[in-house]
């Protein structure tokens, strides 16, 4: 069966901001409220990181207030890394100080692309769902950025499950806030085809990975290889990246 590769990347960039040890959170939480920092400086590097790849899952992406000088770092992205395509689903505003989005970027058309809210203890969660070929083999993307909290995190990943459970070729990505192994993750591989990671890859904190709890996650049907841990800039997260080898019949469109 032909296949088509793609890349993928999965990043969450903090904004735009500086985070380079644990005493940054409190030395330097300004950055996050305040237009300040050279976060044009770190959105270019993202930039051009992203700009390698195909398909992008962006977390805690600014869509547009005060800390980021009121640019959607989004739609600033897309323009800077060559995407044609972007959306992004904003999901937990301070005010008009402070905004947070998940973001897609792609230089494939998608078919559709649909936000839905996560349920949680606290609202402002959510998953970027997108969609690239038509009828029951069309890839599905999604992107999201999960609770801290366990029970929290249960009930975004059973929401999530029932969205991509009949879908053969899916892909879910960002920050979970877990590891792959933990109990709340079982209700995924249970209810839809995604697949365990075969390799834990450390993405925090992002001076000193030990952690895996950024994901890319596939079902069965599509091979990756390459997964690799890349800087976004100076997020306390790395960014992960794979290639992915597509059945050619997951992105075929109506008139193809």
């Amino acid at each position: 069966m032909p296949h088509q590769s793609l890349k993928l990347l999965s990043a969450n960039i903090q904004a735009g901001s500086s985070t380079r040890r644990y005493s940054d959170y409190a030395m330097r939480s300004w950055s996050h409220v305040l237009p300040a920092g050279n976060k044009r400086g770190a959105l270019d590097a993202i930039a051009e990181l992203a700009g390698s790849h195909d398909i992008v899952g962006l977390q805690e992406s600014d869509p547009g207030s005060w800390r980021s000088g009121f640019t959607n770092q989004t739609h600033y992205l897309a323009e800077r890394g060559g995407f044609d395509y972007w959306s992004h689903q904003p999901n937990r505003r301070v005010g008009n100080v402070a905004s947070s989005a998940n973001g897609l970027l792609s230089k494939l058309e998608p078919l559709e692309v649909v936000d839905h809210s996560l349920p949680g203890r606290i609202s402002g969660r959510g998953v970027l769902l997108a969609r690239f070929g038509e009828g029951d083999e069309g890839l599905a993307i999604a992107v999201a950025h999960l609770s801290l909290g366990a029970q929290s995190r249960l009930a975004q990943l059973s929401f999530i499950a029932e969205l991509l459970s009949d879908y053969p070729h899916a892909v879910l990505m960002g920050d979970f806030n877990c590891t792959s192994d933990r109990p709340e993750m079982d209700v995924l591989y249970k209810h839809t085809r995604l697949q365990p990671p075969t390799c834990a890859v450390h993405t925090f904190p992002s001076w000193k990975p030990q952690r895996a709890i950024d994901h890319i996650l596939v079902t069965g049907d599509l091979g990756c290889r390459a997964m690799r841990a890349l800087p976004a800039a100076a997020s306390d997260h790395l960014a992960l990246s794979l290639e992915l080898d597509v059945p050619e019949q997951a992105l075929r469109r109506g008139n193809a």
